[in-house]
């Protein structure tokens, strides 16, 4: 059949083609054998810009003008590929269609060959679409996708990474790499059982994580893990069960947590509050047991103060009642700093501040530890400055330090050596120096040696260390007197100095000083001594007979009441620790009867901390006394409280 024939006879089939090929949403070009435009649907009209009356006839690369998007070289023609091979083609990926106007859109298409009832080429359609929104949605999903992984991949405060169904690691971050310290290439591949400690592996502790992520969608633990070195980290884990959209698992995504430090702080924490119960049972105990060994205390002492009052000319009288005294002396001290254990620990050293004039101090201290530095025979050289040296401080507790020093010194001396103690002033410093012959310091202990419970080694044979207290306090007080101190030694057996820096202050203004009153002739007191301890009791009483005083006794608080009632005395020597009714309730009892109003109360008692010093004060004591306590303290504190009630 001629080829005029034939389309005559395919002109219906065609127009009806045409009208379909119109109504579709693709852009569409049809062109002959040769390659020419045959027809444009609207949509690829709108597209290139072509009118179909322009177009036909055209060859397609006229119309069909297509280039790569990124090398913005020509693409082959995709009508002649498929006219050439006879099978539909498609372009290649990144292909943009250049519009009439200009106007660039990347586009995707196809073209197929078009055969007559032969089944012979007779044209070719060319299907194809405006891809800029796709692409668009494309280039974000890609942007996103990006900025997911460099989240991801730069996170270094979260271990990150996939898992596949059967839990080998697919996927490593920076933060699995910081807190696991695995590569990647170390561990990809490897089972996520790997940071896992060996007993959480062999109870299957890491298939039950998967199990129950795979079955509820999410899972989260908080357990020990371990790390590429070895080391364990407590971490926080969340798995996530992945499945696509036909619900099938595809994998599990792992996010780990290194939460060590979190859980150092929390039992940190706890131990704060385990710690701070010890320390208050450790006060409490050590209150208790000061008390319990002053009480024998004050009578040892009350009936060595009694046999020096015999004025024995014996000598070996007069030698036990030195070593007596001194051995209770050194007991009654090493009392003291269990207590100051706490003191010190907890920062309730308190001062009592006044205008001091160190040389006083240091004169009272030397005399308090001249029976240690006597005892052991050493010679000291005490070198005071001409003028006063004045100190805005505590004058107890600053010989409390000068007393420890010399304690210190003398211990750690051999018997025959010798102690030098200096005080000058360096600029706006009073400077103090304690130093010694003696045992000297390594250097490798001189930085720990004011630390607490802190002892210089020693041999069996010196005996005469305490508890590693002193040098503790010695520092704090020097401390609270905004002042330092440090420790010289040159090594073992070298001896050792001891400087201390405090404050100077100016002078005190004589103008203001008062007028002190002649001095009154020695009161003879009434005293009534209260103590269930009847040692204690008895031996105070007596102690008070013999310095001219009167004297009575009552071994309870009832007992205590009746006879201050019946015959009201100028002072009562109270123990706080009484059975049935104790010190502090008593003096409330007295202190509401207007007839004890001008009667002295003074707490005489092994409590001396100072919870207990202000409760005795709240009950309505003059004074707190700690046994023990000698004759003449007591007299001091009764002269001073009349003193004071005078004026």
């Amino acid at each position: 059949m001629p080829a005029n024939q034939e389309n005559e006879a395919m002109s219906d089939p065609r127009e009806w083609w045409q009208v379909a090929l119109s109504s579709i949403g693709d852009a569409v070009i049809t062109t002959d054998v040769e390659g020419r435009i045959t027809f444009l649907n609207p949509v690829a009209q709108t597209v290139t810009g072509w009118g179909l009356g322009e177009a036909s006839g055209l060859p397609l690369e006229a119309v069909f003008n297509i280039v790569n998007e990124e090398t913005r070289q020509p693409v082959e023609n995709p009508v002649v590929k498929a006219l050439r091979e006879g099978v539909a083609v498609g372009l290649a990926n990144h292909t943009l269609l250049i519009a009439k106007d200009g106007a660039e859109r990347p586009i995707d298409d196809s073209a197929a060959p078009i055969r007559n009832s032969r089944g012979e080429v007779i044209g070719v359609v060319l299907v194809f679409r405006d891809v800029t929104a796709r692409r668009k949605a494309e280039r974000a999903l890609q942007e996103s996708e990006e900025r997911f992984r460099l989240l991801v991949e730069g996170t270094q405060d979260y271990a990150i990474f996939m898992l596949d169904p059967q839990g080998n690691i697919a996927s490593w971050n920076t933060g699995a790499q910081r807190i696991k310290r695995y590569r990647a290439e170390e561990i990809i591949g490897r089972h996520f059982s790997s940071f896992y400690p060996r007993e959480a592996v062999e109870r299957g502790w890491p298939d039950e994580e998967l199990r129950r992520a795979a079955a509820d969608g999410r899972f989260e633990d908080e357990g020990w893990r371990v790390r590429r070195d070895g080391t364990q980290f407590w971490a926080n884990v969340i798995i996530t069960a992945l499945r696509d959209k036909a619900g099938v698992l595809r994998g599990f995504s792992k996010i780990t947590r290194d939460l060590t430090e979190r859980r150092q702080l929390e039992r940190a924490k706890l131990n704060a509050e385990v710690m701070a119960d010890l320390s208050r049972r450790k006060d409490e105990f050590l209150a208790m047991l000061s008390h319990e060994l002053r009480n024998p205390l004050a009578p040892i002492l009350n009936a060595v103060q009694l046999l020096r009052l015999e004025e024995s000319q014996d000598p070996l009288h007069q030698e036990a009642t030195t070593i007596i005294e001194r051995q209770t002396a050194r007991l009654a001290r090493l009392v003291d700093d269990l207590l100051e254990v706490s003191r010190v620990t907890t920062g309730r050293i308190r001062l009592q501040r006044a205008s001091v004039d160190l040389r006083a101090v240091v004169e009272h201290a030397v005399e308090t530890a001249r029976p240690i530095i006597e005892q052991r025979r050493h010679e000291l050289s005490v070198s005071l400055p001409s003028d006063a040296v004045w100190l805005f401080a505590d004058a107890t507790r600053l010989e409390q330090v000068i007393v420890n020093l010399f304690t210190n010194a003398a211990k750690y001396t051999d018997q025959g050596g010798r102690i030098e103690v200096k005080v000058d002033r360096s600029g706006e410093e009073a400077v103090l120096r304690v130093r010694d012959t003696g045992l000297g310091i390594a250097a490798e202990f001189l930085p720990s040696i004011f630390d607490l419970f802190t002892q210089a080694p020693r041999s069996l044979d010196r005996s005469q260390g305490g508890l590693g207290v002193g040098l503790t306090v010695v520092r704090r007080i020097v401390e609270l007197h905004g002042g330092r101190v440090e420790a010289i030694s040159a090594g073992l057996g070298q001896g050792s100095e001891f400087i201390v820096h405090l404050p100077l202050m100016p002078p005190p203004d004589s103008s203001a000083a008062t007028h002190q009153p002649a001095a009154q002739p020695a009161r003879r007191w009434r005293v009534l001594v209260v103590d269930d301890n009847q040692d204690a009791a008895d031996s105070a009483a007596l102690l008070l007979r013999r310095a001219g005083h009167q004297a009575s006794t009552a071994y309870s608080g009832s007992e205590a009441l009746e006879a201050a009632l019946a015959d009201p005395p100028d002072a009562i020597l109270l123990d706080l620790g009484l059975p049935e009714i104790d010190g502090y309730e008593v003096a409330r009892r007295l202190r509401r009867k207007p007839v004890f109003d001008d009667v002295l109360l003074v707490a005489l008692t092994g409590y001396g901390q100072e919870s207990d010093r202000q409760r005795s004060q709240a009950a309505g004591c003059d004074a707190h006394l700690i046994k023990p306590a000698n004759i003449k303290k007591i007299e001091e504190i009764l002269e001073s409280l009349a003193s004071q009630r005078r004026r």
